[in-house]
């Protein structure tokens, strides 16, 4: 008896041996034909459904980025009015673009379609009309790359946003970051390199793995416009202000010595300064960055189909992939993870809400100060607390994911602020004293984004209008012409044999 079950126990083992080694020669012969190309790749191809030939499950999988569904705590990869939920900012940023329109960043896929219906970018019914230059286009396609190489770097960021509406029309995709005759990571926007050779480093001399975040780091940064290069005149020339560091300091002093400001508050008459979104900096002050962990790590993690690890190019929050980012390096429930980021956030985000409140007061306060006769020696000290301590805030608040990234750093530059804020105040109130004002200065509704822009004075059903009679007007005929362009190019395809 004992030998029968001995014989049948062997029959099974070998019979599920010769399973596992079949699947295993399975998945070889999938993976050696998984990624046969079909087509070739020439230049410049903006194009991610011919990437797609060659690379289905990539292109895939970043299809998703369309999908709008995923919130968290804070935030959405679908449409959401920041404006609505801090009104207080519409203060903070008037007389800029950010005081009309504001929305929480969607999927890569509508980088085309976000900077054609935002506000901020106005309404120009006619080429060569429009507030914005064109450089403001420079991290929202893959013809980027295309334009800069045809028409040459300085020229490219010489003109009006409004002069390339026809030849940008394909989002954020594969040619941004591969090279694609060899598909290794690249970097397609100078700026980046350029940054790197002011800190005195070689940005060729960086791994694979420093990569998966620095073509990331090719858009998710501080920047500002050049507009003094002696080597591009008239060109608003995109520049990191990473010369002396990437913290919130060294930014800001840059900043002040070359007396750079992106606008004037009408409020406060002060030169303000306009954080972008630098999350590549902020990372960098984090743990992950101290471990090693890249970018792409948590917002791309590996998976496998069909036998097959490769990238997943639904870019989005780790939150909405917890298993595939997280959990390669975490072993803990999933609640209790994403309880601890935020809690991590609210945290945060109760100090930046308040220092954005005292800010807003700050400006309306130096207003008055203005009206009762207050000269500009008195205002200038006051106006260099608002601009820090608004920079530090808007340093804090506008790289996305801060309060996870690095939540020391963004705490101790949040504290900072409220401090800068608060002295300011103080003087402020001395200053309205002086002046003869000894109450508290008449605030407007902070809870209601319509009473806001009609107290600094903008009119947003105009500009709707204009935006609305743009989308119908202009914008179909720059796709149409930048498709009609694209078909025209020819495909080659690969013999299969």
């Amino acid at each position: 008896m004992k030998n029968w079950i001995l014989f049948v126990g062997t029959i099974v083992i070998v019979f599920l041996l010769a399973l596992l080694a079949l699947n295993i020669m399975d998945r070889r012969s999938e993976a050696k034909y998984a990624y046969q190309p079909k087509v070739v790749l020439e230049g410049i191809e903006p194009r991610d459904s011919v990437w797609g030939e060659n690379y289905p499950r990539q292109y895939q999988s970043y299809m998703k980025t369309q999908d709008t569904t995923f919130r968290s705590l804070y935030g959405t990869s679908g449409h959401h009015d920041m404006l609505e939920t801090d009104p207080e900012l519409v203060i903070l940023w008037a007389g800029y673009g950010f005081s009309k329109d504001y929305n929480a960043p969607k999927g890569h896929a509508y980088a085309i379609s976000d900077i054609h219906e935002t506000l901020r970018t106005g309404a120009p019914m006619e080429a060569g009309e429009g507030p914005m230059p064109s450089t403001c286009w420079t991290c929202k396609s893959p013809d980027v790359p295309r334009l800069m190489s045809e028409m040459g770097v300085a020229e490219y960021y010489t003109g009006k946003w409004s002069d390339l509406g026809a030849e940008v029309i394909n989002p954020i995709g594969c040619a941004d970051c591969h090279n694609p005759e060899t598909m290794k990571l690249t970097i397609t926007r100078p700026a980046l390199i350029e940054a790197y050779e002011a800190m005195g480093k070689d940005i060729n001399q960086a791994s694979h793995q420093e990569m998966r975040s620095l073509v990331c780091a090719q858009c998710h940064v501080e920047y500002y416009f050049d507009k003094t290069k002696e080597d591009a005149p008239g060109a608003n020339y995109l520049t990191f202000p990473w010369k002396d560091g990437m913290d919130v300091e060294s930014m800001e002093a840059y900043f002040d010595n070359i007396e750079f400001a992106d606008w004037v508050n009408p409020l406060s008459k002060t030169p303000m300064l306009k954080a972008q979104h630098p999350d590549f900096e902020l990372y960098n002050m984090g743990v992950h960055a101290k471990r090693g962990v890249s970018c792409a790590d948590c917002h791309m993690p590996y998976q496998t189909e069909g036998g097959q690890k490769f990238t997943n190019h639904h870019i989005g929050s780790p939150l909405s992939n917890v298993e595939n980012s997280c959990f390669v390096c975490h072993r803990e429930k999933v609640d209790a993870l994403v309880s601890d980021v935020y809690e991590r956030q609210s945290k945060i985000k109760e100090g930046s809400r308040k220092l954005q409140r005292l800010i807003a007061m700050a400006h309306i306060e130096a207003a008055k100060a203005w009206e009762l006769g207050a000269t500009e020696e008195q205002m200038k000290p006051i106006q260099m607390g608002i601009r820090h301590a608004q920079w530090r805030w808007d340093y804090s608040v506008a790289s996305h994911g801060a309060a996870f990234h690095a939540p020391l750093e963004t705490s101790r530059v949040v504290t900072s602020g409220t401090s800068l804020i608060q002295d300011t105040r103080i003087e402020l109130a001395r200053l309205l004293a002086d002046l003869g004002y000894n109450q508290p200065v008449e605030m407007p509704d902070f809870t209601s984004k319509e009473a806001l822009q009609e107290y600094i004075g903008f009119d947003i059903e105009k500009d709707f209008a204009a935006k609305e009679e743009f989308l119908e007007q202009v914008v179909p005929s720059w796709l149409k012409e930048g498709k009609e362009r694209e078909s025209k190019k020819p495909i080659q395809t690969i013999s299969s044999n």
